[in-house]
């Protein structure tokens, strides 16, 4: 058979399609003599035509605007549906009543929505020149409309092509919903495609209904029947590594090149291992496929150089939505050892070690994503995240001494959280404005697969479908409760004057990072004394020197510790200071910002590097950055 693999807009530019290129090598072992597979990467024709048909008016920045920041505003899939409807004014008024709700601005999409119509027209054209029988398609976020968009298009030209539609859109009673209300989408895979889609194939194959693969979608008549979904999840070491030959050759000789560093995506792991354990409250990620299996260091690193090697890039991007701990012992030692000047993006736990933080740097990661989303330990508790806040403020001080650009946002809006939990917060604020800020503050979504969506007693009694779907999809209210991710339910947690100060102090943070430091070294005189220079926004210019039993006081605050603790550890020292010493000498610290006081604990803020920052770039530079005890 021939066969079609799709990826439609808005996919991120610089990346391939991790589900399209994992899909065609599977294909290539297991049916080598069956199929013959081409790809289309219509998020990257998308931007192409954008950037054509407007004259260069509709750059990859307003494309990636879209991709990237709007999200959870739906616009990316609002512009394809007055294609999908025939009606080019379908949801405008909706479009405009949300964006004057939101403050959100729509000029660009709706700039981009008049050529949308023309794109599928021209995507349809494309994807069929090659004759497929079967044209599988991957859905995640923002690709479902453009995706049944397409499928619609490519019935009406050739009734006789078979469309498939799978991917993270496709979870659960998502996936039914999505294609009883499409009748031009002949199947709709759920679950992993790669444990279902050969099977499905050999039945399309065929001619016969495929009742015996788990998952799937199918029509029966004029009724729609879905399968049951697999038990059990996939062994990831069983797959073939992606091949993305044919991106390359795309991307190389696009005209969007010049506007993009390309990145390869790789795939050490799926699931979550802490989610297995204690699913975050918020979190709607893994959906049925929580259960967490990884790949060998060795088996991901022999992937990583096969990549490298060929498409000469450094810059790797992980889709893992966590780190393996056993990466720490297998794989990243080895990258350490290696002779790349590799980029690498990891997404990992907050609790990690100074050891782990420093071995993440010597392995190349450049870019972390560690899931801090409070300073609060109670509303950390709250999230059931495992981690305290003062913890979290010591992952990012360690991020910043060892030269990883740490991403994350301030979320807030859980049930049961209270003012005090953020003010006592947003009063030390202004001390870490030498360590990276959020991106913003962000109330929580109410995802499906959550805790708080699949248990209301944790709070959100009442949902509805959230209202960024009223300008998406022309369909019922009980559709949309089976077929979307996102959901509205009334506001929990802060609001009023606490959130609009939460956001303004974060936003006074980021304006004061580029130019504040923080940082301590020993004494030039030799002794045992610390000298800390503060250089923060904000706060007086002037240097702290402390000596004897302070000095070593301070070192111990390096890990956090409460008072009884730090007594207990300075009196092995040979230092015996009174409790109300310590107390009094802690709360100056607290004045001087020298110090995070998260409930009994105390955590020392300084750096041990300095910061030397390159102005609009992710990724900084810093000399100094000390090496911890066992790591060379």
């Amino acid at each position: 058979m021939r066969i079609a693999l799709v990826s439609m807009p808005w996919h991120a530019l610089e990346m391939p399609s991790l589900q399209v290129g994992l899909l065609h090598s599977l294909l290539t072992r297991e049916r080598p003599a069956a199929d013959t597979v081409t790809e289309y990467h219509g998020w990257l024709r998308r931007a192409e035509f954008l950037l054509t048909h407007s004259d260069g008016e509709l750059t990859p920045r307003e494309y990636m605007t879209v991709a990237d920041d709007q999200v959870f505003d739906g616009f990316g899939d609002w512009v394809f549906s007055g294609c999908l409807y025939d009606d080019e004014q379908w949801g405008v008024e909706q479009l405009t009543a949300y964006a004057a709700r939101t403050g959100t601005s729509v000029d660009s999409v709706l700039r981009m929505r008049p050529y949308a119509s023309p794109f599928i027209a021209e995507a349809a054209r494309e994807v069929l020149a090659s004759d497929p029988d079967v044209v599988g398609m991957t859905s995640t976020f923002l690709q479902n409309v453009p995706s049944i968009a397409l499928a619609r298009e490519i019935k009406r030209i050739r009734p006789d092509v078979v469309t498939v539609l799978g991917g993270s859109n496709c979870d659960g009673v998502m996936g039914h919903a999505l294609h009883r209300n499409h009748p031009f989408l002949d199947y709709v895979v759920r679950g992993e495609a790669e444990k279902t889609f050969p099977g499905l194939l050999a039945h399309v194959e065929r001619g016969t209904a495929p009742a015996d693969v788990p998952g799937v979608c199918s029509w029966d008549g004029g009724t729609s029947r879905a399968n049951r979904e697999a038990q059990g999840t996939l062994p990831i070491r069983l797959l073939p590594s992606s091949d993305y030959d044919a991106w390359r050759e795309d991307i190389e000789s696009s005209p969007v090149a010049e506007f993009v560093e390309p990145k390869l995506v790789v795939e050490g792991a799926r699931g979550c291992w802490w989610g297995e354990k204690h699913h975050c409250t918020f979190c709607g990620l893994n959906g049925s496929l929580m259960e967490f299996r990884s790949k060998s260091g060795e088996q991901l690193w022999s992937e990583i150089t096969r990549l490298v090697e060929r498409h000469k890039l450094l810059d790797v991007i992980t889709v893992d939505n966590i780190i393996s701990m056993d990466y720490f012992r297998d794989f990243l030692p080895r990258v350490a050892d290696s002779s790349w000047d590799l980029r690498i993006h990891y997404e990992v736990k907050s609790n990690l070690s100074r050891e782990q933080i420093a071995l993440l740097a010597r392995a190349r990661v450049t870019h972390v994503q560690p899931g801090i989303e409070s300073l609060n330990s109670r509303v950390l508790g709250l999230m059931d995240k495992g981690v305290s806040g003062a913890r979290n403020v010591r992952t990012m001080r360690e991020c910043e001494n060892y030269a990883l650009t740490c991403v994350w946002n301030y979320l807030y809006g859980f049930p049961g959280e209270r003012d005090e939990d953020y003010t006592d917060v947003m009063d030390q604020l202004p001390a870490l404005r030498h360590l990276q800020p959020p991106n913003g503050a962000t109330r929580i979504a109410l995802e499906r697969f959550s805790p708080h969506f699949m248990n209301p007693a944790l709070g959100f009694t009442t949902r509805r479908p959230a209202d960024i779907y009223r300008h998406v999809y022309q369909l019922p209210m009980e559709e949309l409760a089976d077929l979307v991710f996102l959901f509205d339910a009334p506001a929990a947690g802060i609001r009023g004057e606490v959130e609009q100060r939460l956001v303004e102090e974060i936003d006074r943070w980021a304006a004061a990072y580029p130019s504040s430091r923080l940082f301590l070294e020993p004494s030039a005189d030799g002794d045992d004394a610390l000298v800390i220079h503060d250089e923060r926004q904000g706060w007086p210019q002037r240097t702290h020197r402390l000596t004897h039993w302070q000095a070593a006081a301070f070192r111990e605050l390096d890990h956090g510790r409460t008072l009884l603790a730090l007594r207990r550890h300075l009196a092995g020292a040979g230092y015996h200071i009174p409790l109300d010493t310590l107390d009094g000498w802690c709360r100056q610290l607290l004045a001087d910002g020298l110090v995070f006081r998260d409930g009994e604990t105390v955590l020392a803020l300084p750096t041990q590097a300095v910061a030397v920052r390159a102005p609009g770039q992710d990724i900084w530079l810093r000399t100094g950055s000390p090496a911890p005890e066992g790591v060379a």
